[in-house]
């Protein structure tokens, strides 16, 4: 077992926070990077110690600075990296360059990562266990060979990026003409964001909920689940509102998801946390398995919350060799996990609802957030002062809100969104009180 006294968050904003909270809370000195760009940013400050890489003029390269990285931790005496999540965190290039360099990696091992980031590959094993995929197609490069994959699974599909998440290069298509004005485009974010070009076509299902089970593994081949969270809520395939546990969900079918994303863990032999993507079709109540995230999601806050368990430190223990039975974690077997009331996390966007959504930059002026019992906040520079630029995610401040039911945690959001008080800058703000007040996603 390797003690870490040293860690690193290779990332920015209010995830490089988050994890800077528990790595303290485990005894560690922590240390932030940050682009010229970001040289006011609050993660900076967050930290014991920050050091500026990169250079001016280039504020998404630096976090992508592989060699830069590693040489920086060197210098430093860096122990351990945590990846944090977008940018490098599935990176297996970074995680190999880690490990090379003698310093612990924060998340799954190299291969895992090599093998679930190409997400037809992850479609290949969930099949190997009999977990339901969608009909899809393996990797295209080439328009012809997309609408060849599209001809034979049948109008609507789905394009997604092969090798990356979060909606981006993903499109939904309904026709030959579609794809054929947006795979260019989808394309070339697809290679902007994940470094490849590769695409993959997939059967669209027009009336789905989006569901995913959350993993935990550690290196002496433990493995459990600590429930499941409901992604439905989106815009633009990404994600707006996430909600632990699932509401109005069948038993059964929460039982058969729990098996399934434990069934393509355990096949993989993985390590540390992840999460396991499903769609659950509403119609036919058959659920197919989508893709598998090998690293902390932007969601976590609501598990955390209704599960007591820190995520974020179960992954720096489980990298050092900390079994999950060990009493630093008391996780050894699965019905030390049980859950407690809902949760609900919405996402405070610099995005203006009422212009297409189109984001916002500036200053801002004034900033008042919310408080009280049962309302978490996530944040990165979210302060009076604070400069928000257009280089990186419009993301402000994830709030997380619990309660004994469904309709308390709603009911404390609406709360804790009115309590805002943000200038200088457009927020989607009044959207989300609208949608968590809104009766039919009460119902």
């Amino acid at each position: 077992m390797r003690q870490i006294r040293r860690l690193l968050v290779a990332n920015r904003g209010e995830i490089a926070i988050r994890v800077f909270r528990s790595a303290h809370e485990l005894g560690m000195r922590t240390v932030a990077l940050y682009s010229y760009e970001d040289r006011y940013a609050l993660h900076r400050f967050k930290a014991d110690e920050a050091y500026r890489i990169g250079k001016p003029g280039e504020p998404i390269r630096a976090y992508l600075d592989i060699q830069g990285i590693i040489q920086l931790a060197l210098e430093r005496k860096i122990e351990a990296i945590h990846p944090g999540y977008g940018f490098l965190s599935e990176n297996a290039e970074f995680a190999r360059a880690c490990e090379q360099a003698g310093i612990v990696w924060i998340g799954p091992r190299p291969e895992l990562l090599q093998l679930l980031g190409d997400k037809t590959a992850s479609r290949r094993l969930a099949q190997e266990v009999g977990v339901p995929v969608l009909p899809g197609s393996q990797a295209v490069t080439t328009l012809q060979q997309a609408l060849d994959e599209a001809q034979r699974l049948g109008y609507p599909v789905m394009l997604k990026a092969a090798h990356g998440g979060g909606g981006r290069g993903m499109r939904v298509i309904d026709s030959p003409e579609t794809l054929r004005q947006v795979f260019d485009q989808a394309q070339r974010e697809s290679l902007s964001a994940f470094g490849s070009d590769e695409l993959f076509v997939e059967k669209y299902i027009r009336r789905a909920r989006h569901l995913e089970v959350q993993l935990l593994g550690d290196k002496h081949g433990n493995l459990i689940h600590l429930h499941e969270r409901d992604c439905s809520v989106q815009r633009r395939n990404q994600k707006v509102v996430e909600i632990a546990p699932a509401p109005v969900l069948d038993e059964k079918v929460r039982q058969e998801l729990f098996e399934a994303a434990l069934a393509l863990g355990r096949h993989v032999g993985y390590d540390n946390a992840g999460t396991v993507e499903f769609l659950l079709d509403d119609e036919s109540g058959q659920f197919y398995f989508i893709e598998v995230n090998p690293r902390i999601q932007v969601e976590h806050t609501v598990t955390e919350e209704v599960t007591g368990v820190d995520i974020v430190a179960a992954q720096i223990l489980v990298a050092q060799g900390v079994p999950l039975s060990d009493p630093e974690l008391d996780l050894g077997s699965q019905d030390r996990v049980s859950v407690r009331g809902y949760a609900l996390q919405c996402r405070v966007t610099t995005e203006d609802p009422a212009n297409n959504f189109m984001p916002d930059y500036g200053r801002i002026s004034h900033y008042r957030s919310a408080s009280g019992m049962g309302i978490r906040l996530d944040a990165g520079s979210a302060f009076s002062g604070a400069v928000v630029n257009p280089f990186y995610d419009s993301l402000l401040v994830k709030v997380t809100a619990r309660g004994r039911r469904f309709v308390d945690a709603a009911r404390r959001m609406e709360r804790s969104l009115q309590e805002f008080r943000i200038r200088g800058v457009k927020t989607n703000i009044p959207f989300l009180i609208r949608l968590v007040t809104h009766p039919t996603f009460l119902a």
